[in-house]
């Protein structure tokens, strides 16, 4: 392995950056977590997934100014950092490392789930080790591997949705299938109303409906490596309202249109069991292994995001000196067998309680995953005040509604905290949140912000930066 003074690859062009923000967004939220947030308020969650995108579309552009502007590994933690404070872009880096580990444990926990249609009688536990192991060592390659892999992985899921969306029309169009119930769009409306179980409903799908776009924000970190961050950043950003129209609104209208809400179960992707419902086993099949191949590009994302994040904190001296050694091919490999050790874990928990793993590990990623984007729309804020009128005209790539826009998700974000913290099934995820952070900030406290204080010269200037140094970084 090469020494820390390699720089990071930059080995991903315009192609890549573009479908590595479809894969993390179309992943385990959408085709198992979905079933969840279905369960909870009816048809109804149409109408959560069209508010929550649409404050995840202002993180992002708040993220898409930030990072154009200033591309870098560290992300979104360097730029809290800067605007905040060491201790918010501790905290924020470090979550979302531990946001990437727990949602990597859903995702390789839904790879179990998904094996199990095909081999029942294998425990869950000996597909989520094998994911681990295979989607790490590709890591381990190099970072245009990674690019090519997540792309024909996220292509995979965008031609299947699109084929799954149009012959769940064609069911509803010309009764396919042979199934008992009645397919047709009555089933958004019929079974307990569009508002099934009410406001209360509505309100607790929030807490999986936001899962489903955890993972978004590694547009920013895919920025220290991108050829032209100028340019492949805001397409990436701006395709983000097409997708959730398309992706989830559109699919999970479609899904429950095919097969009452109410039938939607947790046993497997609801994308596969609403053509085991109808009679269609062979879609099916072919649905089960597209699901499965949404599975592994999530869990390549998230590997790929954490590695990137715990770099840059170690740039920062966030984390230890040892997370900055980079391969020859400019890949932190460090960092990125510290996400395979942590992923481990999930192969236990699914040994311990394979029943039980998602529901958990969703809230408490939904807890890190809003966090992260509440420090991004806090940061940008910061920033942009402090930003002299000249710079502000002078940006590439402006968020939108400045500053009501930012305001307004902020405040939606706080309020999916909230709503964490009032209900039994999600409430650990908050005691588990605040537990986390209070944890950082003691770390911060009695280890990190002294030797932060150490690395500056004796006139108050920084001291010089290491050699490793992210190429488009500081």
């Amino acid at each position: 392995m090469a020494s820390e003074k390699a720089t990071l690859s930059r080995g991903l062009n315009s192609r890549h950056i573009r479908f590595i923000a479809l894969g993390s967004a179309i992943g385990t939220g959408l085709f198992y977590g979905s079933s969840e947030s279905i369960r909870a308020a009816g048809p109804a969650v149409l109408l959560a997934y069209l508010i929550g995108g649409a404050a995840v579309f202002l993180v992002l552009r708040s993220l898409g100014e930030m990072a154009v502007s200033a591309p870098c590994a560290g992300s979104f933690g360097e730029y809290a950092t800067k605007h905040l404070g060491p201790l918010a872009g501790f905290t924020t880096g470090w979550t979302y490392a531990f946001e990437m580990v727990i949602v990597c444990i859903a995702d390789i926990t839904a790879v179990g789930v998904y094996m199990g249609f095909w081999f029942p009688g294998v425990p869950r536990w000996i597909w989520v080790l094998a994911a681990v192991l295979v989607i790490g060592a590709l890591n381990l390659v190099s970072v245009k591997v990674f690019g090519e892999l997540e792309f024909w992985l996220s292509l995979v899921k965008i031609i299947a949705i699109v084929a799954m969306i149009l012959g769940g029309i064609a069911v509803i169009a010309f009764g396919l299938g042979s199934g008992s119930d009645h397919a047709g769009l009555s089933n958004l409306w019929d079974n307990g109303g569009f508002f099934a179980h009410g406001a209360h409903g509505f309100v607790v799908s929030f807490a999986v409906v936001m899962f489903a776009f955890g993972g978004t924000e590694i547009i920013g970190v895919t920025a220290g490596e991108a050829d032209s961050p100028e340019k492949t950043i805001p397409s990436a950003v701006n395709s983000i309202p097409l997708r959730i129209i398309l992706f989830y609104v559109l699919t999970l209208a479609v899904i429950m249109a095919v097969n009452p809400w109410q039938h939607v179960g947790t046993s497997g992707s609801p994308f596969v069991q609403i053509f085991t419902g109808v009679g269609l086993k062979s879609a099916a099949t072919v649905l089960n292994a597209v699901v499965l191949t949404a599975a592994l590009s999530a869990i390549n994302s998230d590997i790929f995001a954490a590695g990137r994040m715990m770099f840059g904190l170690a740039e920062r001296g966030q984390g230890p000196a040892v997370m900055r050694r980079l391969s020859r091919n400019g890949v932190p490999w460090v960092t990125t067998l510290i996400m395979i050790g942590a992923l481990l874990l999930g192969v236990l928990m699914n040994y311990l309680m394979p029943g039980k793993v998602f529901l958990i590990i969703s809230s408490i990623a939904t807890f890190a995953t809003v966090w992260v984007w509440l420090m991004i729309l806090l940061t940008q804020l910061k920033a942009r005040r402090d930003m002299p009128r000249e710079e502000q005209a002078a940006l590439k790539f402006p968020v939108p509604w400045w500053p009501y826009g930012q305001i307004a998700a902020i405040v939606f974000m706080v309020g999916v905290l909230v709503v964490l913290g009032f209900y039994g099934s999600t409430r650990i995820a908050l005691v588990v949140g605040v537990v986390w952070l209070a944890l950082l900030a003691g770390v911060f406290r009695l280890w990190v912000g002294p030797r932060l204080a150490a690395r500056r010269l004796p006139d108050g200037a920084d001291a010089p930066e290491p050699a490793s140094v992210p190429a488009g970084g500081r």
